[in-house]
């Protein structure tokens, strides 16, 4: 007898391939039979007619931080309620284990950390996790049996660094036997079933003390040891983030990525590739290392968003505004100071001169303070302003945009929202990303969801693309859709049975409604621990979400049912070739 039986859906398998009608059976978590509509015969305990309606391979959302969002969240939310069933975390090079156990102020250090640089409320790092655990294994461990999607976990760079150097790990250099007491804790996460290795370079990650992070300090030597260790183990990747992925690469983090991935002999993917048709000559700038690693005997795949991500920036607290250069130290003064020093004209234009510097990089899409709407406000000042845009209130009160947005900041003593419109949603734009996307070296990704809470929200490029391309831009077909929110990357991880409609794989499956399908506005609401606030989207169309088979979403409400996975290396991950 079926678990289950979906009568008459417009399959669409992953594949790329013509969709089809079909019945389709669960037995067991997986796919048991799939069978013209009609023609099936055997009984099942449930089932339900999804004529008219759309069914998919659940989704897989290649890098995302979930890695604290689920002890407190074990439905992921909003991304399994936009038909995510697979998350990858533990990106970027920072993760919540390994911790020493020796040392307990690690585990503050690493809260302060992740608060800071990818925008977790510390309230909700506190409260919603326990951190009692040490090893990487113990962390997944921890994890496994409560949650509702399927997740698998990179380890971090800096949680080894710290690990073994200890506070040595911001400045300095190992020993020799500090990189061997590092890669004997890399080989035992991965032994644990660990993803592989995610580190990052960029300048603008630094520490809950404003110093640059762990692995920002690590010599190419140790990147290509870890990198090393890698390749030493089944269904394994590199994950890794340098200074120029936010716009153009230097010629030394190309031949970085690239001896990366030689040296593993593990694909390796970066985020987030930017595509704007005002700087053209960024695309083919940032494929250059995938050409070389193909020759190389390697692959690096860039991660790119097929929506423009909605998000909100702020005068008052940390947001991208800070990481324009020059910028920092202004924003990270006292408030009543920062008011002082930001309705200083001399200050401000030097501020303007930065932001729209070469240097500024892909920041300079900020510094357009015309554009800006605004959100919500806090003083009588500024009653009636939420959802103007600046331009035309700086118009009225005969002021430049910067001075006039930061006037209205000031009267809030800077709490206002602040929603900045993107600058490349032109047609060239569109056309351009259309035409990125054939590359076999570029996939859909980058919604660093559960990040940066309260700032943005990346989650719904699900459904939001999919209703683009049935009702909207029309820029690939549902079919081609489908195929790149699921099979891509779970080929690109090696994910066994999983990513495709087809007979013996995992019945992680969404269903939804092709007329509808879309993903409603951010929204700010407070119900992380500590009732810190995120940036929330409801799923339009979603009829219902299935993962390993048991359905953990009806109509946009979670079920209770925690049937996910911790997915992990070479168990539930084959090796992927880059030959």
């Amino acid at each position: 007898m079926l678990d289950h039986l979906i009568r008459g859906a417009t399959v669409v398998d992953g594949t790329g391939g013509p969709s089809y009608p079909a019945d389709l059976g669960i037995r067991d978590g997986r796919i048991a039979v799939i069978a013209e509509p009609g023609t099936l015969t055997e009984k099942a305990v449930t089932t339900e007619d999804a004529t008219g309606l759309v069914l998919a391979p659940g989704f897989v959302d290649p890098h995302t931080h979930y890695d604290a969002q689920l002890f407190w969240d074990p439905y992921a939310t909003p991304s399994m309620n936009h038909g995510v069933t697979t998350v990858a975390g533990g990106n970027c090079g920072f993760t919540l284990a390994p911790l020493h156990p020796g040392r307990p102020e690690d585990a503050d250090y690493t809260r302060r950390m992740m608060s800071r640089v990818e925008g977790m409320a510390l309230k909700a790092l506190e409260e919603g996790v326990d951190w009692t655990w040490s090893s990487f294994r113990e962390y997944l461990d921890a994890l496994e049996g409560r949650i509702a999607v399927n997740a698998g976990f990179m380890v971090g760079h800096c949680a080894l660094r710290r690990h073994v150097m200890g506070a040595d790990a911001i400045g300095g250099q190992p020993t020799p036997e500090q990189l061997d007491a590092m890669l004997a804790l890399f080989h035992d996460a991965m032994d644990a079933g660990a993803w592989g290795l995610s580190t990052t370079q960029s300048a603008t990650h630094s520490d809950g003390d404003g110093q640059p992070v762990a692995s920002r300090h690590a010599l190419p030597e140790e990147l290509l040891a870890l990198s090393r260790a890698v390749g030493e183990h089944e269904g394994t990747q590199l994950e890794a983030i340098v200074a120029g992925c936010l716009d153009q690469f230097a010629d030394e983090e190309i031949e970085l990525l690239v001896d990366m991935t030689a040296t593993a002999g593990r694909p390796l993917n970066w985020n987030v590739l930017t595509i704007d048709a005002a700087v053209p000559e960024r695309v083919p700038r940032q494929l250059v290392p995938s050409e070389r690693a193909r020759r190389a005997g390697g692959r690096i795949v860039a991660l790119t968003m097929p929506i423009l991500t909605p998000m909100n920036m702020s005068l008052g607290t940390f947001c991208a505004l800070n990481l324009i250069p020059g910028w920092g130290d202004i924003l990270a003064l006292p408030v009543p100071e920062r008011i002082e020093r930001l309705r200083d004209a001399g200050t401000r234009a030097e501020m303007l001169r930065r932001a729209d510097s070469k240097e500024a990089g892909v920041f300079r899409r900020l510094a357009d303070f015309g554009r800006y709407v605004i959100g919500d406000t806090y003083s009588e000042a500024n009653e009636g302003l939420t959802g103007r845009v600046v331009r035309d209130i700086a118009a009225e009160r005969g002021l430049d945009p910067f001075h006039c947005l930061v006037e209205i900041c000031a009267a809030d003593e800077l709490r206002t929202v602040l929603w900045p419109m993107p600058t490349d949603n032109d047609p060239g734009s569109w056309a351009l990303r259309r035409e990125t996307w054939e590359h076999e070296d570029v996939m859909l990704g980058g919604s660093d969801a559960g990040a940066h809470l309260d700032r943005m929200c990346g989650a719904p490029y699900t459904t939001r693309f999919i209703g683009d391309c049935l009702r909207g831009r029309k820029l690939v077909t549902l079919e081609r859709a489908v195929k790149m929110l699921t099979d891509d990357p779970a080929r690109l991880f090696g994910l066994r049975e999983r990513g495709r409609i087809e007979e013996g794989f995992h019945a992680d499956l969404v269903l939804f409604d092709p007329e509808r399908i879309d993903a409603g506005p951010a929204t700010l609401v407070h119900d992380l621990p500590g009732d810190s606030p995120r940036l929330d989207s409801r799923a339009i169309g979603i009829v219902s979400v299935r993962v390993n088979g048991v359905e953990t979403l009806r109509d946009d409400k979670v079920t209770g049912a925690v049937p996910g996975t911790v997915l992990r290396s070479g168990r539930d991950t084959r090796t992927v070739s880059t030959v």
